[in-house]
């Protein structure tokens, strides 16, 4: 047996070191530092080169090192995979391409694999600007943008983790800022977002071959060139065709690209047709057998193939000289294709947007956070509290492991986010103590206790996780943007939570029990109880329709003041100054004014150093803003360079995506509980989740609040974490049942609520105090994350006890007969109900 615990504790030794490995390195570095250092042969020819790159960069002749080195290599025919020999490029013949990729691995190595976000670390903004050629009238480009908005948000994040922020700005353009990157190292970085990639299939004139440039095409064609790279030298070869101007067919036709392998090793584009783009493709294909199709995106010609027969299957693909970045980039650029081209008109790298002892005192919070999880949990359950504590940990490991391998930012809410899950995380560990606490009540020693705890609460803990998996799935499959990331974060924590709970804790369990440990869990704090909960019933009704009506009568009166500017957009001033203010002093001052949301950064021009002041404020609000601040600091000679207003950057589209995505995992939910459990158990568990919802939201709006882009993610949060509660309960009332015959559905709800009395109380009180921990010691939004989950947590720990049985013993009429009609339990005639108020 202590073979096997070891050969365990070997394969989850494995799993933490490829966690950490993943998060490494943990701070980005300064491109320039990190390859001066980073060069592994001919080192002293680095050094060289290097220098004159830097005296390059000092003379004025290019902006960054970046493009020093790409530029120098490129004139003088330096090889720089040379240098760099463990960067395995030798299957890229051309120097320049080797080059560029070679340089953008160096880039993508000395940044941060877990990268932070906007609000800790800042990036880069930049406006686009739909092209002038496109004549549009105003509605038109309206549409046009929210579409355009909609597309950037796909192709930055398409998996909702990035954190972006994507908004309006004035009528033609679009701000986009991107977290953790900076356009000094990477100049590239907006090149992908700006193409509007239109992809056309054109005819190749079947008899005239241009011999050079100067040539002119027959009427009706163009001159394009299309570039081969000789697989052998790598030498660029450019041949020149007339192609036809009017497409035979465009990329609207064009239902998915995807990135495929070819014959040389090589990466091409595959492409398949929509229903009528087969039809298309089949006709076009068979009327010009011979001919060669062209394949044209942006206006650069990049294949022209031979057509030898009919395609019938709706498959064409797109060949060139492609990197796999490369054509990860084109493929996703295809997939989301823009209506009209759009140029950069400005171009900023900014600082981080929350205030320097807002980070610190929030970051702080967390660690208390955590530290209050850590001393509650060992106080009262000792070893096997620390044991739960360790498993936490590596819980917490794997998560930030998985979210640095798929490309997530960190923010203050995403830190909060995951202090908070690791509260949660909690829950499945006290259930298992628990049940372990009663095994041994019952007089069985350690080992076999152990091993009872875990068979009994293994259906309990997969019955609760999968209904919180079932929304994660379907927030992942409908949802768009953040909510779709909060479906990705939240599956991961679910996975990482169950393997921690029912492999890891049980592991350092049964290792300990092994060597000796008898003692696995203490005696309780807390006795067995016997109230009467169901009595209380209509008292808590009616307290919950007062709340719930109050909180939805202030929602009205507030109307759309209850948004911040991440829902409604509003105002945006850039400002010149003489003395830097702080981050800290603007907000303070803004709230003292009553002002509502400020939201102030410093910005500066890609080649410039001189900074910029940008203070974004609500709708109408920002002249109050500057004048307050040219009153209150007037050392700092404020003077306004620009006014703008900015759109939302949570869509009217994503807050009904939320909405949608919510109601259809809530009936999903239903379906599996009626599935496995009941139907009572099912509308129980919604009701009182729409309940849960109500509440929290009309509380938090009661305490004069606004709601923000991150607390679309709070209040998913709740929900996941009122349901988990619920179908716990649940889960015991159908064990009742089973074991006591002999009692009434009004006898066996209430002793059940009684028997995971100590559970959800624990449970609750653990994580509410995590989340106390954020909204006394936390900042801004990390107190409005807190205060909506302090409320949540409450709000759905009452109605575990007080909402959702009632609701199913009202649902069954007070009979369990009803109950076992629908369950399919063995039905004993001579059982008693109880005679219901």
């Amino acid at each position: 047996m202590k073979k096997s615990l070891w050969f365990k504790s070997f394969l989850l030794l494995l799993l933490i070191i490829w966690a950490w490995q993943s998060l490494l390195p943990l701070h980005s570095r300064s491109f320039e530092s990190f390859i001066q250092h980073r060069a592994k042969a001919h080192v002293e020819d680095f050094q060289s080169f290097f220098q004159k790159a830097q005296d390059s960069v000092r003379e004025g002749h290019d902006a960054t090192l970046y493009l020093a080195l790409q530029r120098l290599a490129k004139e003088n025919e330096v090889d720089l995979a040379r240098f760099f020999p463990d960067i395995r490029l030798a299957d890229i013949k051309n120097i320049e391409r080797r080059n560029n990729i070679l340089l953008r691995a160096l880039l993508k190595e000395c940044q941060s694999s877990l990268p932070r976000g906007l609000d800790l670390a800042g990036g880069v903004a930049f406006i686009l600007e739909i092209d002038e050629q496109a004549h549009t009238t105003s509605q038109q480009t309206g549409t046009s943008l929210d579409k355009a908005i909609e597309i950037m948000s796909r192709r930055i994040d398409g998996m909702g983790v990035a954190e972006p922020i994507i908004r309006a700005h004035g009528d033609r353009q679009i701000e986009v800022q991107l977290p953790g990157v900076s356009t000094k190292d990477n100049p590239e970085v907006i090149d992908v977002l700006k193409k509007p990639a239109k992809l056309e299939f054109r005819i190749v004139h079947p008899q005239q071959q241009p011999q050079n440039l100067s040539d002119t095409p027959p009427l009706g064609y163009e001159l394009l060139m299309a570039e081969r790279e000789d697989h052998k030298s790598g030498e660029i070869q450019k041949i020149p065709y007339f192609v036809k101007r009017v497409p035979e067919m465009t990329g609207k036709s064009v239902q998915n690209a995807q990135v495929m392998m070819n014959a040389y090793g090589g990466y091409e584009i595959s492409l398949s047709m929509t229903p009528e783009g087969k039809e298309r493709f089949a006709d076009i294909t068979r009327k010009h057998v011979g001919h060669q199709l062209a394949v044209v995106l942006d206006g650069k010609l990049y294949s022209a193939p031979v057509i030898r027969q009919e395609i019938e299957g709706g498959q064409a693909s797109i060949s060139g000289d492609f990197s796999q970045r490369d054509a990860i980039e084109l493929a996703n650029v295809l997939n989301n294709p823009l209506e009209f081209a759009m140029h950069v008109v400005e171009l900023n790298e900014i600082g981080p947007s929350l205030a320097d002892d807002a980070r610190s005192s929030s970051i702080r919070a967390a660690w208390i956070s955590i530290a209050i999880v850590i001393l509650f949990m060992t106080a009262y359950y000792h070893y096997a509290g620390f044991i739960a504590i360790a498993a936490l940990a590596i819980n917490g490991l794997i998560v930030l492991g998985i979210m640095a391998n798929i490309g997530a930012t960190m923010t203050l809410p995403g830190i909060a986010a995951l202090v908070l899950t690791i509260g949660m995380g909690v829950d499945a560990n006290i259930l298992i103590l628990e049940r372990i606490r009663e095994e041994l009540r019952r007089g069985k020693n350690a080992l076999y206790a152990l091993q009872e705890g875990f068979a009994k609460v293994f259906a309990t803990i997969l019955d609760s996780n999968l209904t919180s998996l079932l929304t994660a799935a379907i927030l992942i499959w409908l949802g768009t943007g953040p909510v779709r990331g909060f479906g990705v974060i939240f599956a991961i924590g679910i996975f990482a939570t169950m393997f921690c709970a029912l492999i890891m804790s049980r592991l350092f369990m049964e290792i300990s029990v092994a060597y000796g440990w008898k003692n696995i869990v203490p005696t309780a704090w807390i006795p067995t109880t016997h109230f009467d909960f169901l009595k209380f019933r209509k008292p808590a009704y009616v307290l919950s329709g007062i709340v719930i009506l109050a909180g939805l009568i202030s929602i009205v009166c507030r109307g759309h003041n209850i948004y911040g500017i991440d829902f409604k957009g509003g105002d945006e001033v850039i400002l010149k100054f003489d003395h830097r203010l702080t981050i800290h002093d603007i907000q303070t001052l803004a709230s003292a004014e009553h002002l509502g949301e400020v939201i102030p950064t410093y910005q500066s021009a890609m080649r410039d150093t001189t900074e910029f002041l940008k203070i974004q404020t609500e709708l109408g609000k920002s002249q109050q803003i500057i004048s307050s601040l040219q009153q209150h600091y007037p050392e700092a000679h404020l003077q306004i360079v620009r006014e703008s207003s900015i759109g939302a950057s949570v869509s009217q589209h994503l807050r009904w995506n939320a909405i949608l995505s919510m109601g259809i995992a809530l009936i999903g939910i239903l379906l599996y509980i009626a599935f496995r459990f009941e139907m009572g158990y099912g509308m129980s568990a919604i009701l009182s989740t729409f309940h849960d919802t109500l509440a929290t939201i009309g509380c938090y709006v009661l305490l004069g609040r606004q709601f923000s882009a991150p607390m679309i993610a709070a209040i998913l949060m709740t929900i996941g974490y009122t349901i988990n509660d619920k179908i716990i309960v649940f889960d015991r009332i159908r064990e009742e049942l089973k074991l006591n015959p002999f009692l009434s559905l009004y006898e066996v709800i209430n002793s059940a609520i009684n028997k995971t009395l100590a559970r959800t109380l624990l449970t609750s009180l653990t994580t509410l105090l995590s989340s106390l921990a954020l909204l006394c010691f936390g900042m801004g939004i990390v107190c409005d994350l807190a205060l909506i989950f302090s409320i949540g947590i409450i709000v759905g720990t009452f109605s575990s006890i007080f909402i959702a049985s009632p609701i199913f013993y009202w649902w069954h009429k007070g009979d369990r007969r009803h109950v076992e009609a629908h369950e399919l339990l063995p039905v004993k005639h001579w059982q008693m109900t109880h005679n219901a108020e």
